[in-house]
């Protein structure tokens, strides 16, 4: 039997499918729909045909013709050629479309693949609060809050909000630099006879303070160096006068004016907080910033 280019590009579409085919392609993608390995490889396989296809028509076309042999029945034997050819060169080991076999795979997760982190997983035994939010804060690439950061943020959230009204400054910031001021309440400021400060933002006394105070050992950072000093810290009678010791301080002071003024982005807030010479931790608005969006976190949950 003689050699047909038609016959054997049948064949050829019926078992691989033919990357110049629109049907084909639209059934592809509908296989590609379930995000499967084999429609990801077969993907790959199509663009890489499309793209040898498009390869060798270039050359063709840059190949002199003699215009003696040429006609319309020949040049669609030499396209229906091309196409079959372009099949069978793509789809090879170490090829153009195991490239991008790898990059789809990338972007497409299988729909049955478990994505709960395993910290969420665990999670089931913490406190309800906590299981809540463990999931959005996985997704989004930050580390879950800990049962402990939750039931600070609740202890707090009353009288945090209470200076919010007043002061404007949002209770989730001021929640997130007193978690991380005292370690989320583990590390809290204490006075000589071991009864609490209440001091949950770290303000140190100075010369205008008449208040109670408290002397610890604190870490300085000199030159970006730590070194280990006593200082005197103020002391309150409550939490609540803590919070609006903090607010009045924040407001009222020219040093912190930039700072007040960015309170629509954590990250803002606590790079001002640092450049007006809050702390001397060359680190503090990574770590503020980080602390108020776990606070964010939790009080999107807690609404």
């Amino acid at each position: 039997m003689a050699y047909s280019p038609i016959n054997s590009l049948s064949s050829v579409s019926a078992s691989r499918g033919l990357a110049a085919d629109a049907q084909s392609l639209g059934a592809l993608k509908l296989e590609a729909g379930t995000n499967s390995q084999s429609a990801i490889k077969e993907t790959a396989k199509q663009f890489e045909s499309l793209f040898m296809r498009e390869l060798i028509k270039s050359m063709r076309e840059a190949t002199m013709k003699s215009g003696m042999l040429d006609s319309p029945g020949g040049d669609l034997g030499a396209d229906l050629l091309d196409q079959q050819l372009a099949v069978h060169m793509s789809g090879q080991p170490g090829g153009l479309g195991d490239i991008i076999a790898a990059q789809l795979s990338q972007q497409m997760v299988p729909k049955n693949k478990d994505l709960t982190p395993p910290n969420v997983k665990a999670a089931d035994n913490l406190h309800p609060q906590t299981r809540a939010v463990s999931a959005p804060s996985a997704r989004s690439g930050a580390k879950a809050p800990t049962e402990i950061q939750t039931q600070f943020v609740q202890k707090h959230a009353q009288a945090a909000r209470e200076v919010e009204r007043k002061s404007g400054l949002p209770a989730g910031f001021m929640l997130g630099q007193a978690g991380h001021e005292t370690g989320w309440g583990k590390h809290e400021i204490k006075r000589a006879d071991g009864t609490a400060s209440h001091n949950l933002f770290g303000i140190k006394a100075g010369a205008g303070w008449t208040g109670k105070t408290a002397e610890v050992t604190t870490t300085e950072y000199i030159n970006g160096a730590p070194q280990k000093r006593v200082a005197r810290f103020r002391a309150y009678d409550s939490y609540a006068d803590a919070f609006k010791d903090y607010a009045r301080m924040i407001n009222e002071s020219p040093r912190y004016a930039k700072a007040r003024e960015q309170t629509g982005s954590a990250h803002a807030y606590a790079s001002g907080l640092q450049k007006a010479g809050y702390a001397t931790d060359p680190d503090y608005a990574t770590k503020l910033s980080r602390a108020i969006d776990t606070t964010l976190a939790i009080q999107r949950v807690q609404v």
